[in-house]
């Protein structure tokens, strides 16, 4: 049985109808929920990565189409290390196809200290003005989605955007810092 989670129509509709900008902060070292349970397991125990599941080829293709329409689509993700075993799984088997899609994906590696300007707060930013914060609870589970129209939360998340952007690298140059994550790397990545 399925549960629609509260707010994600609207995101949904958003990553069909933006213009020219797409922006994702992820903050959490654990996400759960998300269906990715058979991959994580297969990744765990070092089995062949399973073949893809139908939402992650659709991403895959909205990614392509609208950075073939010269859209930008771009990710940040807060790491600390050691990686949890879920976040080698997410930065190799998940991050490797996106990037491979035409999603700039970049790491900031926050092991010696959290940045003071990007809160650990997971959202959404399209076009700049439409703000999405998502919801967890503290077990990595995806609770929903709030849409934000609060002018000066929206413009506290553009800031946050430029500030993780400004102190991240590339994701391809975060994973061949580590060869372990190198070897987990998909074929097409």
């Amino acid at each position: 049985m399925t549960t629609q989670l509260p707010g994600v129509d609207d995101l949904f509709d958003h990553f069909r109808a933006f213009r020219y900008s797409v922006f994702r902060l992820e903050t959490l070292q654990l996400y759960a929920g998300s269906g990715e349970d058979e991959g994580i397991a297969a990744f765990e125990r070092g089995d062949p990565q399973p073949p893809p599941d139908p939402a992650e080829d659709e991403y895959a293709g909205m990614v392509r189409a609208h950075r073939a329409a010269g859209k930008a689509w771009q990710r940040v993700h807060v790491v600390r290390e050691p990686l949890s075993d879920y976040l080698a799984y997410e930065l190799t088997w998940e991050y490797g196809p996106h990037v491979a899609a035409g999603e700039d994906i970049r790491i900031i590696d926050a092991t010696h200290g959290w940045p003071d300007d990007v809160p650990s707060e997971d959202f959404w930013l399209f076009d700049s003005r439409h703000l999405f914060d998502l919801r967890y609870a503290a077990d990595g589970m995806w609770l929903g989605v709030e849409p934000v129209t609060d002018v000066g939360h929206l413009a506290e998340a553009c800031a946050v955007r430029d500030a993780a952007w400004h102190q991240s690298i590339p994701w391809a140059d975060y994973i061949t810092r580590h060869p372990e994550l190198v070897r987990r790397l998909p074929k097409e990545a």
